[in-house]
């Protein structure tokens, strides 16, 4: 797996259908009990809707995926919410729908398709970002080199988590796991071997500045 999404905050989306609402919550989860605590807040904010149907993935392989369609046909409204999810490439992710009867029957297809909006509606109203497989390096050399090796990460568009200034200059960088190798010897190069490199991390990080 390259990566992932994640929502750093929530986002809220609604889509009507023949005066049917559809309103969407999507929030960030961190373990299936906070998403099925987060689920009933849901359900008792809106206590007079007909359906609050949902779809969650946790874990950050997706290791745990569930949905409810709550009282709609089977297959109308969890499963479309959790297909959208799953298709996006999302973790640690809930999303709820809330619905409010209109009066009008919309089929299976209709409401397929505003499970589906409301669902995408939500998430892109929140704040998603992406994260990759990656490595954090701990960097320590002198001050001579400082300042090359700064405008090196700023140019390049390495991610810099931290500096320390003691008697030497200490940085934290996250850097794509292909590019390891490269940046390693870029810096070698440019500090003429002096500089001390080791890989502190590896994980999912968040490399960009995301979308959403």
């Amino acid at each position: 797996m390259d990566g992932y999404y994640v929502i750093k905050s929530p986002g809220e989306g609604e889509y009507v259908d023949r005066k049917s609402r559809f309103i969407g919550h999507a929030m960030p989860v961190h373990g299936e009990e906070e998403a099925l605590v987060l689920i009933d807040q849901v359900r008792r904010k809106y206590w007079d809707a007909r359906h609050n149907c949902y779809g969650y993935v946790v874990g950050e392989r997706g290791e745990t995926t569930r949905f409810s369609d709550d009282g709609e046909p089977g297959g109308t409204a969890g499963r479309p919410i959790l297909d959208v999810l799953t298709g996006s490439c999302l973790r640690d992710v809930l999303v709820v729908v809330t619905r409010y009867f209109g009066g009008t029957l919309l089929g299976t297809g209709g409401l397929v398709r505003a499970y589906t909006q409301a669902t995408h509606e939500a998430l892109d109203n929140a704040d998603l970002r992406h994260l990759v497989r990656a490595s954090r390096l701990r960097l320590i050399t002198d001050y001579n080199n400082a300042g090359r090796l700064k405008h090196y990460f700023e140019t390049g568009g390495i991610r810099m988590d931290d500096v320390i200034y003691t008697d030497k200059v200490e940085n934290l960088i996250t850097i794509p796991e292909e590019e390891v190798d490269a940046v390693m010897h870029r810096i070698t190069d440019m500090t003429g071997g002096s500089a001390e490199v080791t890989i502190v991390g590896n994980g999912f990080f968040e490399i960009g500045n995301g979308h959403g």
